[in-house]
């Protein structure tokens, strides 16, 4: 089945939930908005509430989140909160689409702004504004509903900041834990070689000629993200790629863009880089290998630091180099951008859901999001950085941090760079119709990068921007 005919079924999905929804009765709830209004706003300690929460995290994170909930439930034992993994983000996006059609959606949920934008289309999230901004008190706890001004300064501004990408400046999710893109090298062949770690794109070419003239086999660029480096590159150099206004604009059909990756594919063809798809699996496999063809950096998450450090090839479980970590290189130094990614949390209703469930929802999302010792012991498990600008005052967490190097405490060492890099990162404005703008950036761009024009370069290049953006417009 063609991409655009699922994206119709998808819609048609989509349109008959709201219809069911508009047409639902309003004896339960009346909730048939996705803004609560503030008069609406209560919360009855008295009243047993049950809430459910779909996630992607493995087993050794759902320990601390089971932890964490016994700690909520002390303040809340009328809360009963109920958690499941769907697997990865592919699978928990399309199984909450199928939920909300079905009108059984979890009320709490780990997405990326393209899901909310997607989930939006039948008003299936709560819009968070009221809930923040409410000081109505929570029993005799001395707390209230919405969140304090220190609580709200405590937030790394870009991650709070990302709840309002849709394009009507209303806030739709809550910041949890987040990864960016960081530059993975191998630091013993640099200092072997007396190379020095590119800070701008320029400077990586000319890093990854002398590389080639070292090891003609190797690759000496991996990036794992086709997607991301081509909305990365259209951020640092300003030449568009999508807006939020109108219900969605797609921009990045343009000269800039074109010249942008006609140039990558000149270095693609020099064997400069390779890429996930490319190559045929994550980049990092090149990375860590030694024995064989390899690569000597590699541009990945900042989450999966553990898959690039350099004893995964080795018999007897030693380093086979100490690996660095540094930013991302960029266009313009006066432009830093870096993207920002890692699960955020929504609030999520169906015709028949309570205003005591939206508030239940929304203080365990509170909880989450605001507590200092659940978001370092988070964040030290995962790889993830924490929200809050106070993890770092965390006894246990500064002295994690500080361990960070080029072994055994490589995540440390990658969250390190990505706390120090937190001013530079930017998310891509979300609609309907972003997350098929995502995925055509990354398929344009393989196509430009590898595709064999029949006729001239440009021309080839010119159609496959005019088909991508007939696939985001259709």
């Amino acid at each position: 089945m063609s991409k655009k005919i699922i994206s119709l079924l998808l819609v048609l999905v989509m349109l008959l939930s709201v219809v069911a929804m508009t047409g639902c009765s309003k004896k339960q709830t009346g909730n048939t908005t996705n803004v609560i209004a503030k008069e609406d706003i209560t919360f009855s300690m008295d009243e047993e509430v049950n809430i459910t929460f779909t996630h992607t995290m493995g087993a050794k994170l759902q320990g601390i989140l089971d932890t964490y909930i016994k700690e909520f439930n002390k303040i809340y034992p009328n809360i009963h909160i109920t958690h499941q993994s769907a697997g990865g983000w592919a699978d928990i996006n399309g199984q909450i689409n199928t939920e909300i059609a079905g009108g059984k959606q979890p009320n709490i949920a780990y997405c990326y702004p393209d899901h909310v934008a997607t989930y939006n289309i039948a008003k299936s999230v709560i819009v968070l504004d009221t809930l923040i901004e409410s000081d109505v008190a929570i029993g005799d706890t001395g707390m209230i509903i919405g969140l304090t001004n220190e609580e709200k300064a405590d937030f790394i501004e870009s991650y709070y900041n990302e709840g309002t990408v849709y394009g009507d400046g209303k806030m739709y999710t809550m910041p949890l834990s987040k990864s960016t893109e960081v530059l993975y090298y191998d630091k013993t062949f640099f200092e072997a070689n007396n190379l020095t770690v590119p800070t701008t794109w320029d400077e990586m070419w000319d890093v990854c000629a002398k590389i080639k003239a070292i090891d003609s086999e190797c690759y000496p660029l991996g990036y794992d993200a086709e997607d991301n480096w081509f909305i990365t590159l259209c951020e640092q150099n300003q030449t568009g790629f999508t807006s939020a206004e109108d219900g969605g604009k797609f921009l990045f059909n343009n000269d800039a863009n074109k010249a942008m990756v006609k140039e990558l594919r000149e270095y693609y063809q020099k064997g400069y880089f390779t890429t996930q798809e490319l190559y045929g699996s994550y980049t990092s496999n090149l990375f860590v290998e030694t024995t064989d063809t390899r690569c000597y950096m590699c541009v990945g998450s900042s989450g999966g630091a553990s898959y690039q450090m350099s004893n995964n090839d080795t018999s007897d479980g030693s380093f086979a180099f100490e690996v660095g970590v540094a930013p991302i290189p960029q266009a313009d130094a006066n432009n830093q951008k870096t993207i920002s990614q890692g699960p955020s949390l929504c609030i999520l209703q169906g015709a028949d859901t309570t205003n005591q469930e939206i508030v239940a929802s929304w203080l365990f999302v509170k909880f989450l999001c605001t507590n200092v010792d659940f978001q370092a012991e988070f964040s030290m498990e995962s790889g993830y950085m924490p929200v809050l600008k106070s993890v770092t005052e965390n006894e246990a967490y500064a002295k994690w941090l500080a361990k960070g190097n080029g072994y055994e405490y490589l995540v440390a060492k990658c969250v390190q760079i990505g706390i120090e890099g937190r001013d530079n990162y930017f998310v891509s404005p979300a609609f309907d119709g972003s997350s098929t703008a995502r995925s055509e950036a990354g398929s344009l761009l393989l196509k430009c990068l590898s595709g064999k024009p029949s006729g001239s370069l440009d021309d080839f290049i010119d159609q496959a921007f005019k088909e991508a953006i007939e696939e985001c417009e259709y």
